[in-house]
């Protein structure tokens, strides 16, 4: 990659941000449309953001990712919000709008986009968790139709969720109510970091008759690529997908937003895939 003055750059803030791989996805998708930009991430306190949303302005970034701890706080600082960013109150990318820099959550329809197969309106769907990414998830679900059902350690969290996004249900997490929610559920999705590495030998607590064919999971963990709950449902012959592809996907949307051009997924899936190989 040669730079020029020339050079567009677009980042990922994070703190840590170190483990990011949207840095080689989007380095890979500009290389290979040949596109004069640079990908790179900034490690950003919290009390330094407000300043480095002043150093967009100031540098004339073309384009930022925002992750943990920044979704929530960023959306201050902005000249405005998509729609779908005010409703969850989280923002995953800035971009220039006319001259004004603006924030999005690229996350639900890039979850949307990944997964196995798209759901139908009036189907239903657990999501185990009611943290930051169920935010997500449970919206764009219920946005498409979806029935959603939270399950959720603390019945509050996923109580006050429910009630923001229009969700169908709250359960805990525990076996006998999951395997009931799931009897008549067409996907599963788990939003928790139960499995994760070096925990990956954990799985959430399902029983095996829980799974059923015309199942589809999805575990938006992607370290390990296959987690337990994968390897149990693909036991089962159900459709499963890993955290990595809506990685890809909400990242090409930003990508689209930023550049303007339709981004090389299956580029973009290659490289992230390289820097999880477990």
């Amino acid at each position: 990659m040669t730079l020029h003055g020339t050079t567009k750059v677009c980042a990922v803030w994070g703190w840590p941000v170190k483990h990011s791989a949207s840095p080689a996805m989007h380095n890979a998708a500009f290389q290979a449309l040949e596109l004069d930009y640079v990908y790179v991430p900034f490690a950003v306190a919290p009390d330094d953001l407000k300043a480095a949303v002043a150093g967009v302005r100031a540098l004339g970034l073309v384009g930022v990712n925002v992750t943990v701890p920044h979704k929530e706080k960023v959306g201050e600082f902005l000249d405005g919000l998509t729609e779908r960013a005010a409703r969850l109150g989280a923002v995953n990318t800035l971009f220039w709008n006319d001259g004004q820099l603006w924030g999005d959550s690229t996350d639900g329809p890039g979850f949307l986009e990944a997964l196995p197969s798209s759901p139908e309106p009036g189907s239903e769907a657990v999501v185990l968790g009611a943290g930051g990414s169920a935010r997500a998830v449970v919206d764009a679900l219920v946005q498409s139709g979806v029935r959603v059902s939270i399950a959720n350690r603390t019945l509050a969290r996923a109580e006050e969720l429910a009630e923001r996004f229009g969700a169908h249900a709250v359960l805990p997490l525990e076996e006998t109510p999951l395997r009931t929610a799931l009897k008549s559920a067409s996907l599963l999705v788990n939003t928790t970091s139960i499995g994760m590495y070096p925990n990956d030998s954990d799985c959430p607590p399902l029983t095996d008759d829980s799974f059923h064919r015309g199942l589809s999971v999805m575990d938006l963990i992607y370290n390990p690529r296959q987690t337990q709950l994968l390897r149990r449902a693909n036991r089962w012959g159900c459709d499963t997908q890993n955290g990595l592809e809506m990685l890809v996907q909400q990242g090409a949307i930003s990508f689209r937003r930023w550049t303007g051009y339709d981004p090389p997924t299956e580029i973009m899936r290659k490289a992230v895939q390289l820097q999880y190989q477990r």
